[in-house]
């Protein structure tokens, strides 16, 4: 993830991205994961994913995440397979400032988090499925870091890009960056060409039967 894919991939959005898998037969599109507060930014980066499984009598011998946090480079995304749960938290506060003070540029989470104020404050953008009040602790617990995962449905491994908005989460097989984002590149442009028509006074019907909208990603 070098600083031009950072600054194409941002020029996007994640439904341009999704479109452009679909257009190549590839899947990344996550569901049901969105921003946890207002102020969220945009975030792209390199994935350090965390895998987590219920607590039981095998105990974890640190905190969850700390090792993501001690294992990212300054952009990366922190990325969080708690298979979906939202009766436990899976993040928190500490560790939001924690990522923050490595350079991370967020976390996406397939479960939920807590200590939202905490986000707000350090200005950290975090992506879940919802809030929730209960610890992690003596519920789930750390099986690796940096390993495949899971996430919203999508296969997902170390160094894939991570790229989220208020859309939701998408993710990019690293070895397909560049083909993605050259398909998603011109599907953004014709959408801006579509939106530009329509605020200068061309019907709806119009523009959709020029561009032909329903066959853009053949």
């Amino acid at each position: 993830m070098n600083a031009e894919y950072r600054a194409r991939f941002k020029k996007l959005s994640t439904t341009n991205v999704s479109d452009a898998l679909d257009a190549l037969g590839l899947q990344g599109s996550t569901y049901g994961i969105s921003p946890t507060w207002e102020g969220c930014k945009k975030i792209v980066g390199e994935a350090v994913t965390v895998k987590l499984v219920s607590a039981g009598l095998t105990k974890s011998p640190n905190h969850l995440g700390v090792h993501a946090i001690e294992a990212a480079k300054e952009g990366d995304i922190i990325l969080v397979d708690n298979s979906g749960r939202l009766d436990v938290s899976c993040w928190g506060g500490i560790l939001a400032n924690g990522a923050k003070a490595k350079g991370v540029s967020g976390v996406v989470i397939d479960g939920a988090c807590r200590d939202l104020d905490d986000y707000v404050e350090a200005d950290f953008s975090v992506y879940a499925r919802g809030p929730v009040i209960a610890t992690a602790r003596g519920r789930v617990m750390e099986e690796a870091t940096n390993v495949m995962v899971q996430f919203g449905g999508v296969q997902v491994r170390p160094k894939d890009i991570v790229m989220a908005d208020r859309s939701g989460v998408v993710v990019v097989p690293q070895e397909k960056a560049e083909e993605v984002l050259q398909r998603a590149e011109v599907l953004f442009q014709k959408e801006e060409d579509m939106i530009k028509e329509i605020r200068n006074g061309a019907s709806m019907l119009e523009v959709d039967t020029k561009y032909n909208y329903e066959k853009m990603l053949k």
